[in-house]
């Protein structure tokens, strides 16, 4: 059966030495202890991938059950016809539209219901999982991780091995995917001792979470001038937090993981009118509900339109009614250029989304359903699709030192990796068919499109598959080469 799921899965591509870059897995393979297996004169992807730590099943983060993934974005819509009172959020939301005497824009609503330091949705509560809002795929199945891990010890190597790096991964979630990159690449010693982890997290809650995950532990230090230390009993690794990326310390090599991040920064829309391209406002009703409006003047967020529409083809731009600007996204992304520019490393950015314009794809999901945007903000999570081209340009812009590979898809990512070789090392040490069929489904949902034609269970509980809805995409500092899989 998983036979037939390797052959139905999009991805079709093998990791073989013949598209490596000469300075990354074959030397990786003749320089680090995977096993006590001996070397052989053969190196293939089933070789890097087989001697990844913790090659049986106890580690299996696959979810029995996910309703809907984020990646659907499509109706319909679930409302809420409750009747209660305003939360603090809603009385905060509207306080603020009142006090501007008019309303505000998408972004901003967006930003204050995730983040608000006191009811964002992200702030005080696990979203994540099956009891939670929605699944990432870090959630779906611990092979995630660790062919993340995978992609960052192969960028070290080509970026010649240095002592000390930073590992940095943008917005989290319970930790789940840096714990299962560090189990992975635990044999990997050189790699592991040289990595300093940076996490950029904005909720107490999750960072509580993520501490405990990583199993970390805070070293007592006498001294009052020094900084205490956290330490991650997995590897043994340093860990540290940061409310933004550029809190991250400068002057060492980094390696940057946004995964699902990119997706919940806040987004402007604009809807083409008879006056030109117009700002879509979020105001308050008669009847003290919120509601959309156009706002009547040029608001600043159309300098960043003017901006976006110019790298992309006028016949695209006049085809669309709506669009979305995200200049969060711009501006992280000309910091991480910037950054990888001056200290070398690189940055995988996986996500949903389009290799160009995106018109109307904000949407809100509660409890894996999709729900009105405006229906009780901060019990939603928020996303809408990445632009991937506006990523390409921000980063070039911002440093003529880096390049730009990709997107390629998840499945194509990941496959190109050696998932299919990962797969059938853990399909070997199942002990239990409930196992399997969980490994199955989880292996599915990274690479498969759509349904997944080997399940037998019930219909609403089939396993659907990401592997073409999620893009990745790779910046790196040019004098490394192109970064594996993307040559």
């Amino acid at each position: 059966m998983l036979r037939r799921a390797l052959q139905l899965a999009t991805t079709r591509r093998c990791f073989t030495t013949s598209k490596l870059h000469p300075c990354t897995i074959p030397q990786l393979l003749q320089t680090f202890s995977y096993s006590s297996t001996p070397k052989t004169s053969e190196t293939s992807a089933a070789h890097i991938v087989e001697h990844l730590a913790g090659n049986d099943e106890s580690h299996l983060s696959t979810s029995s059950t996910i309703s809907i993934d984020r990646s659907g974005l499509c109706n319909p819509l679930e409302h809420s016809h409750e009747n209660n009172f305003d939360s603090e959020l809603v009385k905060h939301l509207k306080s603020i539209i009142k006090f501007r005497g008019g309303p505000i824009s998408v972004a901003e609503y967006m930003e204050e219901v995730l983040t608000n330091p006191n009811a964002g949705f992200y702030i005080n509560r696990d979203v994540f999982g099956a009891e939670g809002d929605f699944i990432t795929s870090p959630e779906v199945s611990q092979m995630f991780g660790e062919m993340i891990g995978v992609w960052a010890m192969c960028l070290w190597e080509q970026m010649g091995r240095p002592g000390k790096v930073n590992l940095v991964e943008l917005g989290p979630g319970r930790g789940t995917l840096m714990v299962d990159l560090l189990r992975g690449a635990s044999k990997f010693k050189s790699f592991i001792e040289s990595v300093h982890i940076h996490l950029v997290e904005c909720s107490p809650t999750l960072k509580e979470l993520q501490h405990r995950n990583l199993k970390c532990e805070d070293e007592d230090d006498s001294s009052p001038t020094s900084e205490k230390k956290t330490i991650s009993r997995l590897a043994g690794t340093p860990v540290s937090w940061h409310a933004a990326f550029e809190q991250i310390p400068s002057g060492v090599p980094t390696i940057i993981i946004g995964h699902e991040f990119y997706d919940a920064l806040p987004v402007h829309q604009f809807q083409k009118a008879s006056r030109g391209w117009c700002e879509k406002m979020v105001d308050v009703a008669e009847d003290s509900s919120f509601h959309f409006v156009l706002s009547p003047t040029p608001t600043p967020a159309k300098l960043f339109l003017a901006k976006r529409c110019k790298w992309a083809v006028r016949e695209e731009v006049d085809k669309l009614n709506q669009i979305e600007i995200c200049p969060k996204a711009m501006e992280l992304t000309e910091s991480i250029s910037k950054r990888i520019s001056a200290d070398g490393g690189g940055a995988l950015i996986i996500d949903y989304g389009l290799n160009g314009l995106v018109s109307d794809s904000l949407q809100a999901i509660r409890k894996h359903k999709f729900v009105d945007i405006l229906d009780k903000p901060g019990t939603a999570d928020l996303s809408a699709y990445v632009d991937f081209e506006s990523i390409r340009h921000s980063a070039k812009e911002a440093s003529g030192d880096v390049s730009v590979h990709g997107p390629m898809t998840q499945s194509q990512f990941l496959g190109s990796l050696g998932i299919n070789f990962r797969v059938e090392t853990l399909m070997q040490n199942c002990t239990s068919d409930e196992q399997a069929e969980l490994l199955r489904a989880g292996y599915w949902r990274l690479v498969g499109e759509g349904e997944a034609p080997f399940w037998e269970g019930p219909e609403d509980k089939a396993p659907i598959g990401m592997g073409t809805r999620y893009l990745a995409m790779a910046i790196v500092n040019k004098n490394q080469g192109v970064p594996i899989p993307f040559q």
